[in-house]
């Protein structure tokens, strides 16, 4: 009988805005509060990060703007989409990104939610956003290390 291969930790979904309008310093990988239909959705991979950011509030730290979709079986018991859901964070990891949170132009931000040793686990970011011509820097960067490649695989 063969060996199980341990998998990696299997991504639900990724935030690809926060790669294209932030700069990351720093991430941490913070555990989630959550409902059991909740749990279900996020299997089927329902969830959108559109405006997803971290609030802090009370020395706690709370995902806001990021919507699960209701599940579809859940019959009388079905969860709010929109709340916000509690982040399960040491208390000097909360401490360290809300001082830096403060600071002018950083935020929190949710990059990705995976599994984790039978966990939901999110990734989240202390960022720095882009200006628009940062992003279009990066854009014709891009573009020329494309037309580079071509051209040397014409040759």
């Amino acid at each position: 009988m063969a060996k199980k291969k341990k998998k990696s930790p299997s991504a639900i979904a990724v935030n690809k805005q926060a790669r294209r309008n932030y700069e990351f310093t720093e991430s941490i990988e913070a555990g989630m509060v959550l409902t059991g239909t909740e749990v279900k959705s996020l299997r089927k991979g329902q969830i959108s990060f559109n405006d997803g950011y971290i609030n802090f509030k009370d020395g706690e730290a709370w995902l806001v703007g990021i919507h699960i979709a209701p599940y579809d079986h859940a019959g009388y018991s079905q969860h709010d989409p929109d709340r916000a859901r509690k982040l399960l964070l040491h208390v000097d990891e909360i401490m360290k990104l809300q001082a830096k949170s403060e600071q002018k132009g950083l935020t929190v931000i949710p990059v990705k939610l995976y599994f984790a040793r039978g966990k939901i686990k999110l990734q989240i970011a202390l960022a720095k956003g882009k200006n628009v011509h940062s992003r279009k820097e990066e854009l014709k960067r891009r573009d020329i290390a494309k037309d580079t490649a071509r051209q040397l695989a014409n040759y």
